[in-house]
């Protein structure tokens, strides 16, 4: 991870993540009211022919969201980790848990407010 000396406009913290052929954004962005949310960008180089470009996806994250975010993130990756990859890999299943609640130890401070 890397964080980024020059900040676009409106971002006042930023940090780099390189992923192999992608490259991913996270902003901390302030709003004309001083409230503070979250931009996750990821970054894709595409060619066409001789012609590069890059494809952005987007997504807003308002803080009111990012505990229910953080708590249904959790409880994907060990789905991934204990249901998929930990030798009960069943491609007919589906299943969902979304109300589970989920223990996370992970805490947010406020920012902007000294």
């Amino acid at each position: 991870m890397e964080e980024s000396e020059k900040l676009p406009k409106g971002v006042v913290h930023s940090t780099r993540v390189k992923a192999g052929k992608r490259t991913y954004f996270i902003d901390v962005r302030q709003t004309r009211q001083s409230d503070h949310y979250i931009t996750l960008t990821e970054s894709t180089k595409k060619t066409n022919g001789d012609k590069s470009f890059y494809v952005r996806n987007k997504v807003l994250l308002y803080k009111e969201d990012f505990q229910k975010l953080l708590d249904g993130l959790k409880n994907t990756i060990d789905y991934i980790e204990n249901e998929l990859e930990g030798g009960e890999n069943n491609a007919d299943t589906v299943s969902s848990n979304a109300d589970v609640d989920v223990d996370f130890d992970m805490e947010f401070e406020e920012l902007g407010k000294d």
